[in-house]
């Protein structure tokens, strides 16, 4: 037997184990060094581990492979596998994808928790209908609307430049059930819209204004939560669907693991980070009571509208209102 007949064997199977590996590809908006980019990493890590090298995680932060819609064309050439959006983004794969951004419809995070727990397996097979994996869910907390300046009034609301999420169907007949004409733009381009005029408001949880640096160039919060805002990882059904069954499973309970101490971390953040931004001289304005009968009332409004828009489901829309019913004991709204 010659060394190449004693090698060929070896040669084989090092051939069999790179052929079985499969690197997944995850782009994302959310800035490097972030409790969601380290409990990505961390997950990532762990199914590398655990899967003994057959599936690598991926991840491109900050924005470097472009927009939502930049990332979901290069997940269609298999450029990319996946992504990390907001509901609002995601919705540009799946329209149920922004079902917890509806304005002023949750009242407390008890309540969210309640309605979760009844849409998330609801939300994941809406994705799988439209050829996605939703690998998980997290919450991000309430959302707040941020200004340069002081927004007391519907009025002022009515007079200033609003950003949307770019595809964000909710949030714009949100806004514009309140007589407002926002500004749809990818998340990645508010700063330097903040910061140029072409906006001076914008919706994000206290945490993300200083993960994004919008507190550099807000001086106002209107203090009344807006939405809630959750973070969704998804990849290509048919990459998903290419892995081992067994590699599968590690995928999502990793995933699951580091979403569970995501939230956790985004709680604590949020409240932290209120301190901070009032540290910083941004002040919060608390609504009058009438004014927030007006924002409840533009929720109830919102929301029928999208009954008979088709901007979600009709499924999705009739299990939020069961769910809210029996999380409150009672009617819904």
């Amino acid at each position: 037997m010659n060394i190449l007949t004693k090698l060929l064997p070896v040669a084989l199977g090092l051939a069999a184990c790179t052929a079985s590996a499969a690197t997944i590809k995850i782009a994302t908006v959310a800035p490097d060094g972030t409790a969601w980019m380290k409990e990505m990493r961390t997950a990532g890590d762990a199914i590398k581990t655990k899967t003994e090298g057959r599936v690598e995680m991926k991840f491109y932060p900050g924005g470097v492979m472009g927009d939502d819609a930049t990332v979901l064309r290069k997940m269609k050439i298999g450029q990319l596998q996946g992504g990390a959006f907001t509901g609002g983004e995601a919705s540009i794969l799946t329209k149920d994808a922004q079902i917890y951004s509806l304005p002023f419809m949750f009242r407390s995070q008890e309540e969210i928790d309640k309605v979760r727990a009844k849409l998330d397996p609801l939300l994941k097979q809406q994705f799988a209908k439209d050829g996605y994996e939703l690998l998980g869910v997290s919450g991000g907390g309430f959302a707040y609307l941020m200004s340069t300046r002081a927004i007391k009034s519907r009025d002022d609301l009515k007079a200033a430049k609003v950003w949307v999420p770019q595809g964000d169907k909710v949030a714009e007949l949100g806004f514009k059930a309140a007589g407002v004409t926002p500004i749809p733009l990818p998340l990645s381009d508010v700063y330097t819209s903040l910061q140029t005029g072409l906006i001076d408001s914008a919706a994000n949880t206290t945490s993300g204004a200083l993960a994004f640096q919008w507190h550099t160039k807000i001086k106002h919060i209107v203090d009344l939560p807006l939405s809630y805002v959750v973070g969704e990882v998804v990849i290509d059904k048919k990459a998903f669907d290419a892995l081992d069954a067994q590699d599968q499973k590690v995928v999502e309970a990793e995933f699951g693991a580091g979403f569970t101490r995501l939230e956790a971390i985004n709680r604590s953040d949020n409240t932290a980070a209120r301190e901070v931004l009032k540290q910083q001289g941004i002040t919060f304005d608390a609504p009058t009571d009438a004014d927030s009968k007006t924002w409840q009332a533009v929720g109830d409004d919102v929301f029928k509208q999208l009954s008979g828009e088709g901007a979600l489901t009709p499924e999705m829309l009739k299990a939020l209102t069961a769910a809210l019913a029996e999380a409150r004991g009672g009617a819904a709204k």
